[in-house]
């Protein structure tokens, strides 16, 4: 398969704007430009900005290889994990929990992905380099941003481009790298006083990569993104901004019966803010979205139908998820006490069609299968706020509704037993926090958080069956509910900076997969309700002996047991540990990193999610990496690496089998890692 350096639908010029926004005669940058360049940092791992949140610059260079997808980045910040299928698209786990126990926004909207097995989850739609800002919320410590977060809340934010006189703005990089790696972006902004126009877009692709021991692993992506904004800025309080974006993809999985032969989404949002409001009432914020997932599953673009596998025949599915929504919410401050409190609602519809033969699906009518609705109201109370000890608290009460509207179901097409029926729960959440400084250095936290979540489409329509005694998962699976402590400790200086957070939790009516006639093809899963217990802890520290010199280390632990069965709960990620050292003049920088992944024997095979299966114990396996990076001038800085230097050959623990279709035996196997990999990026900012 051959994958050209075009794809319909990106704009022609894109690459050339990349490749001469690198010149650096072509433009200046002032001295506060030029000190916002200065970071030669390469990361390869995220710390703590404030107690439970991380916040991180998602542009700057990363270790291994720059990310293709939300959840690739992710992954620098620890544990976090993915469950990998190949090159691109994994799907997030933050302490051994996944799907919807993570709220993902885009620009504080959701994208929701349509594949009943989350081939394209929610952060295959993202490109995380197009996004100024990462802010991550670990466990149930927040409900501002959405219900059902138990896990934690990621939110990938643009911000608001600001203008005193015209001007403009500009970034840009390009990328290559081994296996045919190819990356551009380009972000601009236009202004005046009085508003802005700013367009971001990307590219990026890779052919299929080698891993140690030189094995062609099926993996090859090449994907697209283009968006659009124009504000109304009429003084320094007040921003009104309608947003457009579209984007597209094509991604092959070693571990899947089908590839992704489409990613198609469009996106559209209004929002306004108002700051300094008066009196006590100090901010004032509502955003509108509509996102679509149109996204096409297929046996033929990316490979060659297997005539011995389940589907011998050219077959396609093409499945959409529409959603829309929307919040408003206002804050008020009166000196140490702040509060803030909103309303918000979400709307979404799914609905699919298939076809035997290569294009007959789209001569298929839709069929719409579920609809969902929700609305919430929330708040959240900071007493303390700005002194040494805060008290912050939330409550949350959401009303959500789903409808079945299935009219058949399961292989035999069996008339559905809850065709037309609606199911409705009432949940809550709330959580509330102590933090206390003690002088510059310290800081510790206790927080106790609760958090009800309603199943998600892929826990009440993808299972083949419901709980012992239930017609289907539609009528059988109850709402999952967490509670959980959490505890941390920071301690920062000039030469170290230290953390350490540790969690315990109950998950009552976990919802759980089983797999039933062996593998992940053609086998049947039912979703069930089991009581859990979930613990871990994640820690590190940065040590600046001497100028110049950093040297760093993360370890992530997570642990969780089935209390009902007495086993392991599916789906750990293993003991984790990142060593870095890097050495930083004023205009270079050079750095190693060493990741050590302990043996997973905690395992429940046959068990896990709607994506993954645990498939038997792992190994342990350790990779080292090498990178550089150098500020050309002021505007432009070069970065290099190189993964996997000893070219090992390894497999991540959580991962799906590799499909029969490209050879991969029938006993099921793991998808191995990349081997030696080389890197080089560009960025430059104006």
């Amino acid at each position: 398969m051959y994958f050209s350096s075009r794809m319909p639908g990106v704009p022609a010029c894109l690459s050339a704007c990349v490749c001469l926004a690198l010149f650096p005669q072509l433009a200046r940058a002032d001295d506060r430009q030029a000190t916002q360049t200065l970071d030669t940092l390469v990361v390869t791992a995220a710390a703590p900005s404030s107690p439970l949140h991380w916040v991180t610059d998602p542009r700057l260079p990363r270790q291994p290889v720059p990310a293709s997808d939300g959840a690739d980045y992710l992954k620098t910040v620890p544990g976090f994990a993915a469950i990998r299928n190949g090159g691109t698209n994994g799907d997030p786990v933050l302490r051994g929990m996944s799907g919807s126990r993570l709220n993902i926004l885009s620009n504080d909207g959701n994208l929701i992905g349509a594949c009943p097995s989350r081939m394209d989850n929610p952060l295959s739609y993202i490109a995380p380099e197009t996004y100024d800002r990462l802010t991550i919320i670990k466990g149930p410590q927040s409900v501002r941003w959405g219900a059902g977060a138990s896990a934690g809340t990621v939110r990938f934010e643009r911000d608001t481009p600001r203008f005193t006189a015209p001007g403009m703005e500009l970034q840009a990089s390009a990328l290559t790298g081994s296996n045919n790696r190819n990356d551009q972006m380009l972000d601009a902004s236009f202004g005046s006083t009085p508003g802005y126009v700013r367009i971001n877009g990307n590219r990026s692709e890779s052919d299929d990569y080698r891993d140690g021991n030189g094995d062609v692993v099926p993996s090859r992506w090449r994907k697209w993104n283009a968006d659009a904004a124009i504000g109304w800025t009429p003084d320094a309080d007040t921003v009104l901004e309608l947003s457009a974006g579209t984007g597209n993809a094509l991604a092959r999985y070693g571990g899947r019966g089908m590839d992704g032969a489409a990613f198609e989404r469009s996106s559209y949002g209004l929002r306004f803010e108002k700051d300094n409001l008066p009196g006590a009432w100090d901010k004032l914020q509502a955003n509108l979205y509509y996102n679509n997932a149109d996204h096409v599953m297929d046996n033929y673009t990316l490979r060659t139908p297997n005539p011995d596998s389940s589907m011998p025949m050219p077959m396609a599915s093409n499945v959409e998820r529409r959603t829309t929504g929307g919040r408003v919410s206002s804050e008020w401050r009166w000196q140490d006490v702040a509060i803030v409190a909103g309303i918000d609602a979400q709307d979404s519809r799914h609905r699919s069609r298939n076809g035997m033969g290569r294009g007959t699906y789209k001569q298929t009518p839709w069929t719409r299968d579920a609809e969902f609705h929700s609305h919430g109201v929330f708040t959240e109370l900071t007493v303390g706020e700005g002194t040494a000890q805060r008290w912050i608290s939330g409550l949350r009460i959401d009303t959500a509704e789903v409808k079945d509207l299935r009219q058949r179901v399961g292989m035999m097409n069996m008339p559905n037993p809850t065709a037309g029926k609606t199911r409705q729960e009432q949940l809550g959440s709330g959580f509330l926090r102590y933090e206390r400084d003690h002088g510059q250095a310290w800081t510790w936290y206790a927080g106790l958080g609760h958090s009800e979540r309603m199943p998600d489409y892929w826990e009440l329509f993808s299972a083949d069956t419901g709980p012992a005694g239930s017609v289907n998962a539609f009528a059988g699976v109850k709402p999952e509910t967490t509670t959980q402590l959490d505890l941390g400790l920071q301690f920062r200086s000039q030469e170290l900076d230290a953390w350490v957070s540790a969690y315990a939790g109950r998950l009552q009516d976990y919802i759980l997969f089983n797999y039933r006639s062996g593998g992940m093809m053609g086998s049947s899963t039912q979703a069930s309700n089991v009581d859990a217990r979930i613990a871990g802890a994640e820690a590190g520290l940065e040590w600046r002996p001497v100028q110049g010199w950093k040297l760093g280390s993360t370890l992530a632990y997570a642990w969780g047991e089935n209390r009902d069965e007495s086993r392991p709960l599916p789906q750990i990620p293993p003991l984790e540990g990142r060593f870095s050292a890097a050495y930083e003049r004023e205009r270079w920088s050079a750095g190693a990193l060493l990741r050590v992944v302990a043996q997973q024997s905690r395992v429940s095979p046959g068990q896990g999610n709607v994506v993954a299966q645990d498939l038997g114990p792992t190994a342990g396996f350790a990779t080292f990496a090498l990178n550089a990076s150098y500020r050309i001038n002021r505007s432009v800085r070069a970065s290099a690496g190189v993964d996997n230097l000893f070219d090992r050959t390894y497999a991540e623990h959580l991962n799906l089998a590799g499909n029969a279709d490209f050879g991969f035996p029938a006993d099921p196997v793991r998808i191995n890692e990349p081997g030696r990999s080389f890197w080089l990026k560009l960025d430059y900012r104006y």
